[in-house]
């Protein structure tokens, strides 16, 4: 990954993270996911863009489900916590918001890696006329 391609990553990321976090601060537990779901499909597509890629919105959806059931799987305590939270008066508008975008950034850099390898894969594939 280049340094330009890392820091339009960044800006990707972080400001869907960033709205995410947003949407996990209304203390409905289902919403949280939904808005999840949403900012990482759009996210997935403006990193495919970054590694000169193009997907459809289904594509970035399905990616956006695996990477949240990714992290699902390797952090189930913060996932657990997050969505516990929002039953707590206050404390839950400051916790949620705040492991969901923790979550959300560790899932964009691992989409944006899968990205930049399937890009290369691409590119290699082209280069060799296949």
């Amino acid at each position: 990954m280049t340094d330009t391609q890392k820091n339009e990553c960044h800006a990707i990321i972080h400001s869907h993270a960033v709205l995410c976090g947003a949407g996990n601060a209304v203390p409905l537990p289902v919403l949280g996911f939904s808005a999840d779901v949403v900012a990482m499909g759009s996210m997935c597509m403006c990193l495919a863009a970054v590694f000169g890629g193009s997907i459809t919105e289904e594509v970035a959806k399905g990616m956006a489900i695996a990477a949240l059931k990714r992290t699902l799987l390797k952090q189930p305590a913060k996932v657990a916590a997050k969505e516990l939270s929002k039953l707590i008066p206050c404390i839950g508008q400051i916790v949620a918001p705040a492991l969901s975008v923790v979550m959300i950034e560790a899932a964009g850099w691992t989409m944006a890696q899968d990205l930049e390898r399937r890009a290369q894969f691409t590119n290699h594939k082209t280069a060799a006329g296949e």
